[in-house]
């Protein structure tokens, strides 16, 4: 194999899939990254066994072929390489190193055979549908925050994606949860993915679609199993296996009934509970939120450090109640929320809050409450 190739484009690529590579791996080939050069492009692989990522670049193939190198190690001496510079790969006769060449730079990285690299073979997919990329971008990112890390629950440590009939559309929706709270976000379902089984996508993959999907005009291509999906972005191919599990009952939690309404404006709202919770001292510690008539007092009292309060003025004009939550998971769900103000449906101290945005219906949040 010899081909040339601009700087600027392998390390794009190589950006895109070095990060599917474990640091530490017991098996050496899965630390390496597959380069195969054919035609006008360089073909780039890296796989964890459960998440593979493929990607083309165009190179000047001098001569085609395959061999696979260290793909930390390659990445970081690209991204240390100047701007604007050609790199040449080259692997020598017996196959056993490759040359990285750029200007008076040259390293040798030893190789392992291409035929060692395994193929997460796909199989067939049995729904395949077209979605913006700025859609699977909000049905991520409204969600991503509340994936469970508790690995007893495997299938939790995921979002979960099905199509749902909701007010007499066909929604494509996306939802996760890890107990204490529950986030969920509805797109109109696109042409192809009527009928598709309900699907957990695993947390990492989860988050290198949310990498992948940032220029927001894009067309991804999502094709789906039971046990796998492929997502088409461009040049890029990403496949993952799917977790084998049942996701619970979800709408069983979401409240129906709570009739108390406090509007509030999220962003004074976000900055007072982020200036209260400044004295709480271990992770999980609740903030008391205490309405009245148009008006909330927040409280954390903490015992070794002491205690905080800041009043907001809110729209609420039901009777007085206390409940108790988790302040980073109140900032987590006032992040997501993109109009001006958050609507907060509750219905008593020991019960589910519902949380909603005023931009627009197609995401809700349920938050637990904790005794304070």
């Amino acid at each position: 194999m010899r081909i040339t190739i601009e700087r600027s484009n392998l390390l794009k690529s190589l950006n895109h899939v070095h990060r599917v590579v474990e640091r530490r791996n017991t098996i050496p080939i899965l630390s390496n990254v597959l380069l195969k050069a054919e035609g006008a492009n360089l073909d780039m692989k890296a796989t964890d066994l459960d998440l593979e990522i493929t990607e083309a670049t165009p190179a000047n193939v001098e001569q085609a072929g395959a061999t696979t190198v260290p793909a930390h190690l390659l990445y970081d001496i690209v991204r240390k390489l100047p701007d604007g510079s050609e790199v040449l790969l080259a692997t020598n006769p017996d196959g056993g190193s490759m040359t990285v060449a750029s200007g008076r730079s040259k390293f040798s990285l030893q190789c392992l055979p291409e035929s060692d690299f395994p193929d997460l073979t796909a199989g067939s997919f049995s729904h395949s549908f077209k979605l913006k990329a700025s859609d699977l971008k909000m049905l991520i990112d409204r969600t991503q925050f509340a994936i469970s890390t508790e690995e007893t629950r495997y299938y939790l440590n995921g979002i979960f994606f099905h199509t749902i009939e909701s007010e007499g559309d066909l929604k494509l929706r996306s939802v996760a949860t890890d107990g204490h709270r529950l986030a969920r976000a509805d797109v109109s379902a696109p042409s192809g993915s009527e009928g598709m089984p309900g699907i957990i996508i695993p947390r990492k993959t989860v988050g290198e679609l949310q990498k992948l999907v940032d220029s927001p005009d894009v067309i991804v291509t999502v094709e789906v199993s039971d046990a796998k999906i492929r997502t088409t972005i461009g040049s890029i191919v990403m496949t993952s296996k799917l977790i084998d599990g049942t996701f619970p009952d979800y709408q069983r939690v979401i409240p129906t009934n709570n009739d108390k309404e406090m509007r509030v404006d999220c962003q004074s709202f976000a900055q007072a509970v982020d200036r209260v919770s400044t004295i709480s001292s271990e992770r999980g510690r609740a903030v008391k939120l205490a309405l009245s008539d148009g008006q909330l007092l927040l409280t954390v009292n903490n015992p070794d450090s002491g205690s905080a309060t800041e009043e907001v003025a809110v729209s609420y004009d039901t009777d007085a109640m206390e409940i108790g939550f988790n302040a980073k998971y109140l900032l987590d769900i006032t992040a997501q929320l993109s109009g001006d103000a958050a609507i907060f449906l509750l219905a008593d101290a020991g019960s589910p809050t519902l949380i909603r945005d005023t931009a627009g219906d197609d995401a809700l949040y349920v938050l637990m409450p904790m005794r304070v």
